[in-house]
Formats: structure tokens, C-alpha cells, sequence
């Protein structure tokens, strides 16, 4: 218990104040206790829903963040924190707007808080183009780690001993993604098809960019510095992790609330479990102590990317996503016990 409150004290002050002012919202908003009730416990929900769509972003995250230094770990998870809930849960819903709309920062704002039906209208519209975008992205990132030469542990031997071998072959993750999003776009409408190609397009290439700008910016700080490598790039390439998990997470909160500030706080609230889980995961080396954990959080990495490919063409609950993805996560961790028992026994 002790140790649970020392890597989650920040996490449980966050929860109260989010929630007495989730309570204070709906008590100002509509001046009655029961709209109070009403915003605390769409806050809550909103919180568990974050908190089940991201622990495998925990999981990423501590798995990056052994390969930083300290100073750049320390700024991840102060900077990082600050960009992924400010940044991701108000910032990014009002920049798809703007754009959307064709109107500025501001006027988004002022929509937001006087017209919220019509913020959640262009936010829904917008979600073809944030699925195929978040879809693309997360498919690589899980595709980068099973297709890989230098893996040396499997998990599910049969798939991931393939995949391994095909890491030989350059490019070939792209192509699996590239393949991937022809399928569900050849599904899609005629009318949705470039809007769906072209975002999930842009997820490759974003996804290219970041790695390749943090190879080139950690290989100049290990010449300049070999104290520096793993700093910004590894920084920049966690930063739009953050932001592709939190995709499904911004847009499935509309269908629980049109209030943004309300949406802020409960996501807010998750964003700060999932970094007290990355900084226990790191300083207790849990990844070491469990085999496949990793492995179990990018299976769940790949199973929301398809989830995301999916939701263009029919609805599919925020509930289900985040239970699948414990679920993968779970077996994992069961397997990794499994494994260390017959160790022991050997």
C-alpha cells in the first residue's frame, strides 16, 4: 500500500480536485445538485475509460523511457504530461474544429462553449480522418517491434517468428500497414475513400518523420555528447504516441458529454495514472520482471489500430476497446508468471 501510494499520491490529488471540480461544473453549469452528480460521474467515467484505452501507452512508454537519459525522462514526465493533457485533450479537439470549420483557434473556443452540439457535430465528422490517421500510425509502431531481426524473445512463437524473419526485408512494415489500409478503404464509400487514404497516408509519413528525425537528432547528441543520446527524438517520438492513443479516447468522450472543459478534466485525471504507471513500471523494472508484458502491450497496440480502421465503417464502444486491450494485456502478464515459474523450477 505504501507503494502504491508512493507512485500514485500525485495521481489520487489529481482525481480529487478533478472531481469536486467535475462537481462544480455541473452544479454551476445547471445550479442544481443533480446536474453536480450528473458531470462527477461522467468525470469518473471518463477517467476509467482513459486509463483502460492507455495502460499498454504506459507499458511503450517505460520501454522508451529506459533508453533515455534522466534529464530527458524527467522532462517527459513533466513536459510531457503538461503537452498530453492540455495539449492532446484541449488543444487538439479545438484545432480539428478550426480546421473543419474554417475558423480560428478562438472562434472554436466560443463554439465549444456556446453551440457544444455543434462542436460534437464537426468533431464526429472529423472522425474518419482521425481513424485512419491514428490507425496508420499505431499499426506501425506495433508492426516496428514484431518486425524486427534483432528480437530475440517471442511470445506467440507461430506469428511472431515470421514476422521476426521478415524483418530482414526492407520496408515490408510499411507494406503490411499499406495493405492494411487498402482493405478497410476498398470497404469504405467512394465518396470516403480519399478522405480515408489520405489521413491514413499522413500517419505513415508522420510516423516516418518522427523516427527519422530522432535517429538523426540522437545520433548528433551521441557525437556531441554521449550523455545526450536517447533525448529529444525519443522525446518527439512518445509525444505523438501520446497523441495517437488519445485519438479514440478525445473522440469517443463526445458521446458522453458535449462540455469540454468536463472533458479535460476526466481524460485529464487518466493521463495522470498512465504516468505514475510509466514511472513505476521504469523505477521497479517491471518489464524486466515479467517476459512478455511488452509483447502483450503492443499486440493491444495493433488490436486499437485495427479497432481504429474499423470505426469507419461501424461504431464499436470505447468499452470494448479498452477490455480487449487488458484482456491481450492480462494474458501477457499470466504467460510472463507462467514463465517464471518454470524457471524457478529449473
Amino acid at each position: 500500500m505504501q507503494i502504491l501510494f508512493h507512485y500514485f499520491k500525485w495521481a489520487f490529488l489529481v482525481t480529487l480536485l478533478g472531481l469536486v471540480g467535475s462537481f462544480w461544473l455541473g452544479y454551476r453549469t445547471d445550479g442544481t445538485v443533480s446536474a453536480g452528480l450528473s458531470f462527477l460521474l461522467i468525470g469518473m467515467v471518463l477517467a476509467v475509460l482513459e486509463i483502460s484505452l492507455s495502460f499498454d501507452n504506459a507499458i511503450v512508454n517505460a520501454n522508451k523511457l529506459k533508453t533515455m537519459t534522466p534529464l530527458w525522462r524527467q522532462r517527459f514526465l513533466t513536459w510531457g504530461i503538461l503537452i498530453a493533457v492540455f495539449g492532446m485533450r484541449i488543444v487538439f479537439p479545438l484545432a480539428i474544429v478550426a480546421v473543419a470549420a474554417h475558423v480560428g483557434p478562438v472562434e472554436a473556443l466560443v463554439l465549444s462553449m456556446r453551440e457544444p452540439q455543434e462542436y460534437a457535430r464537426i468533431m464526429d465528422e472529423s472522425h474518419l480522418s482521425i481513424a485512419a490517421f491514428g490507425g496508420a500510425f499505431l499499426a506501425m509502431v506495433a508492426l516496428s517491434f514484431f518486425v524486427d531481426e534483432a528480437k530475440d524473445v517471442d511470445w506467440i512463437h507461430r506469428i511472431e517468428k515470421r514476422l521476426r524473419r521478415m524483418g530482414t526485408i526492407k520496408g515490408v512494415t510499411y507494406g503490411l500497414v499499406l495493405l492494411l489500409v487498402l482493405g478497410f478503404g476498398f470497404l469504405l464509400d467512394t465518396n470516403d475513400q480519399a478522405t480515408f487514404f489520405r489521413a491514413a497516408i499522413l500517419g505513415l509519413v508522420v510516423f516516418m518523420c518522427v523516427e527519422t528525425l530522432g535517429h538523426v537528432l540522437d545520433a548528433q547528441a551521441e557525437v556531441q555528447n554521449a550523455a545526450r543520446a536517447g533525448g529529444l527524438g525519443a522525446f518527439l517520438y512518445l509525444e505523438v504516441l501520446d497523441a495517437s492513443f488519445s485519438f479514440d479516447g478525445v473522440v469517443g468522450a463526445f458521446a458522453l458529454t458535449n462540455n469540454l472543459i468536463l472533458i479535460a478534466i476526466g481524460l485529464g485525471i487518466g493521463a495522470m495514472y498512465v504516468r505514475s504507471m510509466t514511472i513505476m513500471l521504469v523505477e521497479k523494472e517491471t518489464l524486466n520482471q515479467f517476459r512478455f508484458l511488452e509483447h502483450g502491450a503492443f499486440y493491444s497496440i495493433f488490436a486499437l489500430a485495427v479497432i481504429m480502421f474499423a470505426q469507419s465503417l461501424v461504431h464499436i464502444s470505447e468499452v470494448i476497446t479498452g477490455l480487449l486491450g487488458a484482456s491481450i494485456i492480462a494474458l501477457s502478464l499470466i504467460s510472463s508468471l507462467r514463465f517464471n515459474r518454470q524457471a524457478r523450477e529449473c
